[in-house]
């Protein structure tokens, strides 16, 4: 009788388990989690789930914010700005649901997100975070070198040993892509040590040390990367564009609004295979812009890294790229780190000299975030050209105390061109805050170009030890980064706005390409159209688009112009001719 009263007592729990009413615990995303950095001086959205309507009280110190959970169960509070206080003690973060939850996690909102929560639910649905340090945040974010760790890297050993850093520390997001927008990541706040920095992110690791040394204060480094990657899956997705975003969605949509300060991206090199060339500054705009209108923060700070020449990328390629990444710097709070000064194996497209990367791109944030005024941050930046008799001076920004050949050798790389667009190389001497370029035999030169080709290691710097950029100057639409600049459009265009077909099928006729001109778009290249007939060479990359004018009824070329895939196109009078490698082609107005 006593073992039936058992059993009958068992099974009435049981059933009072089953059918009694649970609600869900309170949960947090991983990355507001033990261990974390909250960046200072801002408004702190905090946010989670619970049961729908259940509220929940989020402190920080002082500090007190409740809300109450909408349908789906999402709730978010914003904490009061906090101040940096030096050798101040860690903090602790408590989130209170209703004291009467279970802590089952069962319910909707429980179930949902149960693997990478930043917080566990305790006694009486109540979660604690401790050792919050207040400082800088940051994002690096990009493909492979970006990715590449610490341990694979120049230096790895030494660096690797006294990475005793307790005041910095690392978020590595698990690799993940989502057609829609992801609730959160796998990951977890740890500090920076010997142990747990081999195989996090190498620039993103020097660069938040670099930050760590100048503002003596602790950081904290999110590194969301994918080897690979294009652009594409990083930027924020629109209606119709289906292969878009689908990186962004699983590693980044969950962590915003965190709180950060800015983005370090080292990307662009899978876009140069893709021959994506000028077309990638629109790409770099449209990444920039979505960040920052799904972070509520239009003045977040995105600094960038330059491709480094590689050899294994197609001619033309990599230098139509570059223009565009120049170009991106116009872009309000942007930079760009110049690094064709480290390339130790050009056969490698992974450099491994990953310290002084880090290191460039912190002087970017410590000019432009943290008012380091006296820092030179940045190599030299074409601005102009004139030309001077048989010579052309070329001025940059960015000059700092001066320029040097960084290898005390004559200056390298430099070709100049006269009005046939036919490029030699050159003699190229600093004369002060200028370069001064000249060539035998180019009496009327027209336009210069530096360290314009794939494997490019040219050797002009400032005194800072900052290289300069490869650069062209016909039709340069590089930006410094000085602010004031007016960011390059790109709606209705690829950029240069010579209307022609988009589709075109050639046929050989008399050594000549020949084609007739149908609805007429945008489109990629030169192009000669008199009576809708044109002549186009159809490998001509995409940064090679041109404006019309008219000369005696005749529509022609603004101007000469070198082309980066080797064309050469010249008019003289009425005269078109192209030359595309050992082939010249000529046609006049009377040839229809």
């Amino acid at each position: 009788m006593k073992n039936l009263l058992r059993i009958a007592s068992v099974v009435a729990v049981l059933v009072l388990a089953v059918v009694a009413p649970v609600a869900a615990e309170v949960k947090l995303p991983a990355v507001i989690g033990n261990n974390m950095v909250l960046q200072r001086d801002v408004e702190l959205p905090i946010w989670g789930w619970a049961e729908s309507g259940e509220k929940v009280t989020v402190r920080l110190g002082k500090a007190e914010a409740s809300a109450t959970a909408d349908k789906d169960g999402t709730w978010r509070v914003s904490l009061p700005a906090v101040k940096y206080v030096p050798d101040g003690p860690a903090l602790t973060m408590t989130v209170q649901g209703n004291p009467s939850t279970t802590s089952t996690g069962s319910g909707q909102a429980g179930s949902r997100l149960r693997r990478g929560s930043g917080g566990r639910a305790g006694q009486g649905n109540k979660i604690e975070l401790k050792n919050i340090l207040i400082g800088e945040v940051w994002v690096g974010s990009g493909q492979s070198n970006m990715e590449w760790g610490l341990g694979g890297t120049h230096g790895a050993k030494e660096a690797i040993a006294k990475a005793d850093h307790p005041n910095i520390r690392l978020f590595h997001v698990r690799k993940v892509q989502a057609k829609a927008p992801a609730k959160d990541v796998q990951a977890a706040w740890k500090a920076c040590s010997p142990k747990t920095v081999g195989s996090f992110s190498a620039v993103l690791f020097y660069f938040g040390r670099r930050l760590n040394k100048e503002l003596k204060m602790p950081i904290g480094l999110i590194n969301s990367s994918w080897g690979g990657s294009a652009i594409e899956p990083w930027t924020v997705a629109h209606a119709g564009q289906k292969a878009n975003g689908r990186m962004y969605n699983g590693m980044i949509v969950p962590l915003q609004p965190f709180a950060v300060r800015g983005v370090i991206w080292y990307q662009g090199e899978t876009n140069v295979m893709q021959k994506n060339g000028w077309k990638y500054y629109g790409k770099m705009k449209a990444l920039i812009e979505g960040w920052r209108k799904r972070w509520d923060n239009e003045k977040l700070s995105f600094y960038s890294v330059q491709m480094a020449p590689w050899r294994g990328y197609a001619p033309g390629q990599l230098p139509a790229l570059w223009e565009a990444q120049v170009a991106s710097v116009k872009i309000p709070g942007t930079g760009l780190a110049v690094i064709t000064d480290l390339v130790d194996n050009i056969g490698d497209i992974h450099p491994r000299k990953k310290l002084p990367v880090g290191n460039r791109l912190a002087l970017w944030a410590l000019a432009k975030d943290y008012g380091k005024k006296e820092i030179v941050y940045s190599g030299p930046l074409y601005v102009s050209m004139k030309v001077d008799g048989d010579k052309i001076r070329l001025s940059f920004a960015h000059v700092g105390e001066g320029l040097v050949s960084r290898d005390g050798k004559e200056l390298s790389e430099f070709q100049i061109a006269g009005a046939d667009g036919k490029f030699v190389p050159a003699k190229a001497a600093i004369d002060g805050k200028t370069v001064v370029v000249s060539a035998e035999g180019v009496k009327a030169p027209k336009q210069v170009r530096f360290g314009w080709h794939k494997t490019a290691n040219p050797n002009l710097s400032n005194k800072a030890g900052l290289p300069a950029s490869p650069f062209q100057t016909d039709n340069w639409r590089g930006g410094t980064g000085k602010g004031g600049e007016t960011p390059e459009a790109v709606e209705g265009s690829t950029g240069r706005g010579a209307k022609v077909p988009a589709k075109i099928n050639f046929e050989a006729a008399n050594k000549s390409l020949r084609c007739i001109a149908k609805d007429l778009k945008f489109t990629e290249g030169p192009v000669w159209l008199p009576d809708k007939k044109c002549l186009l060479f159809s490998d001509i990359p995409a940064d090679t688009i041109y404006s019309w004018t008219k000369d005696g009824g005749l529509k022609v070329f603004r101007r000469p112009s070198h082309q980066s895939n080797g064309n050469i196109l010249d008019l003289t009078g009425r005269l078109l001719t192209c030359e595309h490698g050992s082939r010249t082609l000529t046609r006049t107005e009377k040839d229809g």
